[in-house]
């Protein structure tokens, strides 16, 4: 027994070493710890205006807002003090830039080194390829990046809504929703979200840029800066992965304006001007694949216009970006490599380029794995919500909780209204699966796993497809 007892400081050494040699669980540990904390300051009385909140609606919070979902059961501008939404919001800003930048920037200033699997985990993230830069330089040109997008998206809100609402009370939610944008979180401090600035040109342009630029990923956004922006004659072209995440990034917004327009023309958009209607069907293209900002009544759409956010929701963001979702880039590629293979082409091309095999490989694995998370959300969600009701009982309920898992998965933050009437079974589901959409389902998968290499390959055969 004595021996046992020694050899735990070892045994949890060896865990603590092996954990920490995977940046997939470096990445995990590091966001389960912060919706801890978040979770233990918003339990705080001092956190909500009236009666503190119990550790389900808590936790729910906490982790809507490290994941940047933007789903609430409540209203965080009426509800949480001060302090709760000042919680809300660092939550959100680590939450987007990942708990593992943070800290890594934190040992810059004070002087420290990144560990070799913090490095490791940061290129990973935010580069692609072999990339030149020093995980200090990435993580530096990130931290400038976000600020100064961040600032100047909160000076354009701040000068639009301070002539009417007070130049001194209008800095905060300026800041507050700059923040939310970027990070495509969707935390409004307006029960509404946006809807009474529906046909506002200005803050709606300056909300979606925010998105879009938080969207596209620090890669892109540095490959940009380095092609077009840059006093360096480098005469070179974008890579692939920008050109692929921008033109889908594109082709998703011009089709979700138009297919909002024609199916809510005469719902939603009835009551507003031919501007105001391209405006608010544009804006809810952009914000339903990641943001979760909404300036038409979700609750209110028609079933196919529920269902098509979803596929833009289950799409999402682009790679190493603030949003979720199986990314752009992914279902890009599976679209090129279908198109290449009915073409008559073995391997899929695109932009004179020829996709590897394996990034479609991975592409197929997150689809696949995604596909899994979301069937079993669903299903846990209508035992948890509806029981052994009869269908003809729940009419419509099945919609409303499909909209829910997917919005949640995508961390999008978008709701058909299912959100606060979540039994704890349903709250406990959509927290885990804001979680794995957060880190995504192969970085869990990697996490808890282990790479086998096979020392026997069988002999192929082929198997009857279609």
């Amino acid at each position: 027994m004595l021996k046992i007892i020694t050899k735990i400081p070892t045994l949890f050494s060896n865990l603590s070493m092996r954990l920490l040699r995977s940046p997939a669980r470096v990445s995990i540990m590091g966001f389960a710890g912060l919706i801890v904390c978040g979770t233990l300051l918003l339990l705080l009385p001092i956190a909500t205006v009236d009666k503190p909140l119990n550790v389900v609606d808590a936790l729910f919070m906490s982790t809507s807002a490290s994941c940047v979902t933007g789903l609430s059961v409540m209203d965080i501008g009426s509800q949480l003090s001060l302090f709760g939404q000042l919680v809300i919001l660092v939550l959100i800003q680590v939450g987007g830039l990942g708990i593992l930048t943070i800290s890594t920037l934190l040992l810059m200033m004070m002087k420290g080194r990144p560990t070799l699997s913090g490095q490791a985990l940061i290129k990973d993230t935010f580069t692609y390829g072999e990339g030149k830069q020093t995980a200090a330089a990435v993580l530096r040109a990130i931290f400038l990046t976000a600020m100064g997008i961040e600032a100047i998206g909160a000076l354009c809100l701040y000068l639009r809504i301070a002539p009417q609402a007070g130049w001194s009370s209008s800095a905060y939610p300026a800041v507050f929703h700059a923040v939310s944008a970027f990070c495509n979180a969707g935390f409004s401090l307006n029960a509404d979200s946006f809807m009474g600035f529906r046909e506002d040109w200005i803050i709606n342009g300056t909300l979606a840029g925010l998105i879009i630029v938080g969207g596209i990923g620090f890669v892109v956004i540095a490959d940009v800066k380095d092609c077009y922006i840059s006093r360096k004659k480098t005469h070179r072209r974008l890579s692939l992965h920008s050109r692929l995440a921008l033109s889908a990034t594109a082709v998703l917004i011009l089709v979700g304006t138009v297919a909002i327009l024609c199916m809510e023309w005469r719902n939603t958009l009835a009551p507003l001007s031919m501007p105001g209607r391209l405006l608010a069907a544009l804006f809810q293209s952009i914000s339903a694949r990641t943001a979760g900002f909404n300036t038409l009544n979700i609750g209110l759409m028609a079933n196919e216009t529920l269902f098509f956010l979803c596929i833009l929701m289950f799409i999402g963001a682009c790679p190493g970006s603030c949003g979720g979702g199986v990314k752009t880039t992914t279902v890009a590629g599976l679209v090129v490599m279908g198109i290449s293979r009915l073409r008559g082409f073995r391997r899929p091309q695109v932009f004179l380029r020829t996709l590897t095999e394996t990034s479609m490989s991975r592409a197929t694995s997150v689809v696949m794995m995604s596909a899994l998370v979301i069937t079993l959300a669903i299903m846990v969600l209508m035992m948890s919500e509806l029981g052994d009701l009869p269908h003809t009982h729940t009419r419509g309920r099945f919609l409303e909780l499909f909209f829910e898992v997917i919005s949640a998965f995508g961390t999008v933050g978008l709701s058909a209204g299912a959100t606060s009437s979540l039994s704890t079974l349903g709250r406990i589901t959509i927290i885990l699966l804001m979680f794995i959409g957060r880190l995504g389902p192969m970085v869990i998968g990697l996490a808890v796993s282990q790479e086998r290499i096979s020392r026997v390959h069988y002999a192929e055969e082929n198997i009857m497809i279609g």
